[in-house]
């Protein structure tokens, strides 16, 4: 089979490099398929897992809103607003008047949030 030349100008992608981005995205959609089935055996969805990480893994010095939670989930600002109201009626994450203005509302986890992201997240390390 013949190298097919790719858009960026480097060398054409051989036989191996084939081999290797199927392997890569084999281990990524299974990792993913076991991150949603763990979620999903807690109560959560991947999303959700996904949201208390972010919301986790933000430092204090740093923007815990909404629209950074969007755009670290790459999702629209309306269904990251959503996403919250769900993990906040489960007692997962809260709403707080932001300390340096006003306007804005930072999200952080509940001690509930923070002990089933505990497990969740130990889950992940192992796997």
């Amino acid at each position: 089979m013949a190298p097919v030349a790719n858009h960026t100008g480097d060398k054409p992608l051989t036989d191996a490099d084939y081999v290797r981005l199927a392997e890569f995205r084999h281990t990524l959609r299974s990792f993913l398929n076991f991150s949603e089935s763990a979620a999903s055996r807690i109560g959560l969805t991947g999303q959700q897992y996904q949201a208390l990480l972010v919301v986790r893994a933000t430092p204090v010095s740093s923007e815990r809103t909404v629209s950074e939670l969007a755009r670290q989930l790459l999702i629209k600002h309306h269904s990251a607003v959503g996403l919250v109201d769900r993990l906040a009626d489960q007692e997962f994450l809260v709403r707080k008047p932001s300390r340096e203005d006003a306007r804005k509302v930072e999200l952080r986890l509940t001690t509930k949030g923070t002990r089933v992201l505990g497990r969740l997240a130990d889950m992940h390390r192992h796997e």
